[in-house]
């Protein structure tokens, strides 16, 4: 519920960005024309971003024939979770990670790379699935395709000020509109990576309710931390705008760790590890016949 209320708040701080970029460096055509082409091209994105994510990284759909494992468990955690059986592929990859896609549970894909099942066990990838499951319950592609909309505008804005007279309308005069010009896309870009690290908690919490097992998700994080951080990831570090999707940052160096679209792993570990002790607590509780 926190989670919630505080991307709501992040959303409606990020849209009062937007409005005044939007006034101070483009005033009203400029800030109408910018949020229709961010919101158009997003919009493309949002109805395409399954295929051309998966088509980036080369995944390849996978049945109960040639994957029967990894299916019948994805299966098992989707009705569980009341979802419509999502399409399921994997990456040749080494490097151990995982992502959904799709713009609503019926529309759903789940990928995992070939490091990912080699490099854990049943109970960990089953914490991973139900992950990405709660990803996808949650909606998370539309909340995520919202605020890149948003800041993507915000972006435009600034590449946009040189050609709708910033300077004459801005309060600050010449040094005020460099200055909303260089800051406003990372203050925006900020913004949206709060918003992204909040989802992950999310989907963390829904994520071990619904395997039931905190520690195997906490289990899988810190075994998929430990390899990724020393296997590459060649497609992510190509594509660094893709790297919120997967279950850790598959991305390294540069300003991976500045503009970290994840938590940190320690916190998320620890938060799951107190959600267990509060599962014993309560069975402790209730009792063993209850």
């Amino acid at each position: 519920m926190m989670n919630t209320l505080r991307t709501g708040i992040l959303m409606a701080a990020l849209t009062g960005l937007f409005l005044v970029v939007g006034f101070l460096i483009g005033g009203e055509a400029g800030m109408l024309i910018a949020f229709l082409f961010a919101a158009g091209s997003n919009l493309f994105a949002y109805w395409n971003s399954d295929r051309m994510v998966l088509s980036l990284y080369g995944a390849q759909p996978v049945g109960a024939q040639s994957a029967p494992d990894l299916v019948h468990l994805i299966e098992g955690l989707a009705q569980k979770a009341g979802l419509p059986m999502p399409r399921v592929y994997i990456v040749q990859n080494p490097q151990p990670n995982a992502f959904a896609t799709g713009r609503n549970p019926e529309h759903a894909a789940v990928c995992v790379t070939t490091g990912l099942l080699q490099r854990v066990d049943r109970e960990e990838l089953a914490g991973v699935l139900a992950h990405e499951l709660s990803h996808v319950k949650n909606r998370d592609t539309l909340t995520m395709t919202l605020v890149a909309t948003i800041a993507g505008a915000v972006a435009m804005l600034a590449n946009f000020a040189f050609f709708f007279g910033g300077r004459s309308r801005n309060p600050l005069g010449l040094v005020g509109m460099l200055l909303v010009t260089l800051l406003a896309p990372v203050a925006a870009m900020l913004v949206q990576m709060a918003i992204s690290r909040g989802r992950e908690f999310e989907a963390d919490r829904c994520g071990a309710e619904l395997s039931g097992r905190p520690l195997w998700l906490a289990s899988a994080l810190q075994r998929i931390e430990k390899s990724a951080a020393v296997i590459d990831n060649p497609a992510a570090d190509a594509n660094p705008a893709t790297a919120h999707m997967f279950i850790i940052n598959p991305l390294h160096g540069g300003f991976a760790g500045l503009f970290a679209s994840h938590p940190s792993t320690e916190e998320r570990i620890a938060r799951l590890r107190a959600m267990a002790g509060q599962m014993e607590q309560e069975t402790a509780r209730r009792g063993p016949w209850s």
